[in-house]
């Protein structure tokens, strides 16, 4: 198999560690299934949320810089994050955006679906579509929203490019099908049909400026090493410049930027965020690689205090 099965992970960047947890985990209800830091920056955090179990295609992730400048969300970059919600939730997450000082636009329709467009803390462009095709998600104990009406995963990234041709193409190559076209937005779907890239061409935008508020790349998801490699070779052959793989600890990866600009990984489903912590403890506590280890004691004065959202700050 060379096929991606869908959207695996989004990554953002944000701000403040506290306020993005505080709306992630607190407003949105997602859980945070890792607490790890960015292997690159050892100094800064990586969040990741998702479902009870963080499925791929539930994961948002985030490496909050708490001094970084603003980003400007522009072509070569996805730059509307969609997350699907049951169809009959609608009230409840209207009420609950209202009820937590969220503003927001719509509902309104989209291809069968009712949309609310808003923004995190930082300005990244959110959506909540309710869909009679959300999928199951994995619950926990402490979910502060109802199981029933619980976010279910990453709906739709949309990416905005100069043309939309080459980035369809590559798209395709990768697994996935034109699903309808509106106006200027190419719609896009992986054999499962769920996790859904909408190519915007985006002749008229300026050229995105990575920062606080701005995606750093979308990841889809294959289920093992071995698929990962056939369409790694597969990528290779196209023309494009793919990574060697690296290791993530909770997935293995590849990275390469698609035509259009847009910074695109192949992530594994496999090992996953029980790898290193049980179900029932996920993200309660900061998570090293083996190589940041010895460093422990540094890594965690230099990070900033947190807290769950209604915990006490960490030390």
């Amino acid at each position: 198999m060379e096929n991606v099965t869908g959207i695996h992970h989004i990554t953002a960047m944000a701000g403040d560690p506290q306020k993005n947890l505080d709306f992630y985990a607190g407003v949105l209800g997602l859980r945070l299934v890792k607490l790890t830091v960015n292997f690159d920056d050892p100094g800064t955090y990586h969040f990741y949320y998702g479902d009870g179990l963080g499925r791929p295609g539930t994961i948002l992730t985030f490496f909050p810089w708490p001094q970084a400048a603003p980003g400007r969300a522009g072509v070569h970059q996805v730059g509307v994050v969609s997350l699907a919600i049951p169809q009959s939730s609608l009230g409840y997450w209207l009420h609950r955006l209202m009820e937590k000082g969220v503003a927001y636009s719509g509902p309104f329709e989209r291809e069968g679906a009712q949309v609310v467009a808003f923004k995190d803390p930082d300005g990244l462009q959110l959506e909540l579509v309710a869909t009679p095709h959300a999928p199951e998600a994995t619950a926990w104990e402490a979910m502060p929203v109802p199981a029933e009406h619980a976010v279910r995963g990453v709906y739709a990234a949309q990416m905005w490019v100069l043309r939309a041709r080459p980035s369809v193409r590559t798209l395709e190559a990768m697994g996935y099908r034109v699903k309808t076209q509106r106006e200027n937005v190419t719609v896009m779907v992986p054999e499962g049909g769920f996790g859904a890239v909408e190519v915007r061409e985006a002749g008229g935008f300026l050229a995105a400026r990575d920062g606080v508020g701005t995606v750093h790349h979308v990841a889809f998801r294959v289920p093992d090493d071995a698929a990962q490699i056939a369409l790694r070779e597969k990528l290779l052959g196209l023309g494009l410049r793919v990574t060697e793989v690296r290791e993530r600890q909770y997935f293995r990866s590849v990275y390469f930027r698609e035509p259009g600009g847009v910074l695109f990984e192949v992530a594994t489903d496999i090992p996953g965020f029980t790898a290193d912590e049980p179900f029932e403890a996920l993200g309660s506590s900061l998570k090293l690689p083996p190589w940041l280890e010895a460093s422990r004691a540094q890594i965690e004065l230099a990070l900033p205090k947190i807290a769950h959202p209604g915990a006490e700050v960490r030390a």
